[in-house]
């Protein structure tokens, strides 16, 4: 790897940890959930880097991809446990990263994905297969009495790409992907109380470019000019200000110009902890971007 692509993803790492840190402190009983979206996405503005996807803000069984509506009037509540996940790219190379904030009791829940994160973090070299970070996982959190989110997974980083090869596993595996010195991937543990396997809800918030196909419709030409400069980075609905952007996205979707993301949920009732950080492979361990 390119010294000048390294640094670029380590100024990434560091932008990303210091805001992450930042956002969770904002999450407190009482305050606004869009306040806290729009906050954290702004701060990484403020630093001159780039937004690699919609601040994902998911709550108790919710594990993934919920973000802020436009007039998204939630406020955190006693009992919340809150997954702030966030990406920062710089120049294209990204740093994915996440924690959980727990407004109830529900401290080992926590605990469970931050020490599956720990011990796959240890564990990564050059020669380890996927599957071995995903058996570090799984026994990490199946040891506190939980269940990791089995149909979730780390991945791949490239430039501009927030998911390719490799696919980290959380749980354990035969064989998978042996791990190689330059690789760039994320590992993202979920301890959930429920049933550990996530399924798509109604709510779609996120979506992002799969195609550069001419649109059509005038409306949902307007929307593909308006998200050209994210390079096929995901967006949210709240970032189009255009009151036809809704009929525009769904147009989009249906022609395969876009990818949606639901809010992917464990069963209801349960609450979900995640962790997260970006690491490069080296040659006898790793470096975690995002620390």
């Amino acid at each position: 790897m390119e010294d000048s692509i390294l640094e670029n993803y380590r100024h990434a790492g560091r932008i990303a940890a210091a805001i992450l840190k930042e956002g969770a402190q904002g999450i407190r009983v009482g305050a606004s959930y869009l306040d806290v979206v729009e906050s954290v996405e702004a701060r990484v503005i403020e630093e001159g880097a780039g937004l690699a996807f919609p601040l994902n803000l998911s709550l108790n069984e919710d594990a993934a991809h919920d973000t802020a509506s436009a007039a998204d009037d939630r406020l955190f509540v006693k009992g919340d446990v809150a997954k702030l996940d966030l990406g920062v790219h710089v120049d294209g190379c990204i740093a994915d990263t996440a924690t959980t904030v727990d407004l109830g009791t529900s401290p080992l829940l926590v605990e469970a994905s931050y020490q599956a994160l720990e011990h796959a973090v240890a564990a990564v070299r050059p020669g380890v297969s996927a599957g071995e970070i995903g058996a570090a996982i799984q026994f990490e959190i199946e040891s506190r009495g939980y269940r990791p989110v089995s149909n979730l997974t780390g991945h791949g980083l490239d430039r501009f790409v927030i998911h390719c090869p490799p696919t980290i596993p959380n749980v354990g595996t035969t064989g998978g992907v042996v791990l190689e010195e330059g690789m760039v991937f994320a590992i993202e543990p979920f301890a959930s109380t429920g049933s550990g396997r996530v399924g798509e809800k109604a709510r779609k918030e996120i979506y992002q470019q799969i195609s550069t196909r001419p649109a059509r419709v005038p409306s949902a030409r307007a929307v593909m000019e308006r998200i050209r400069d994210r390079r096929g980075l995901p967006f949210a609905r709240r970032w189009l200000p255009d009151k036809k952007a809704d009929i525009a996205l769904s147009n989009l979707v249906r022609t395969n110009h876009l990818h949606v993301y639901p809010v992917l949920a464990d069963v209801a009732g349960s609450l979900v902890s995640q962790h997260e950080h970006t690491l490069i492979v080296t040659a006898d361990g790793c470096i975690v971007t995002t620390r």
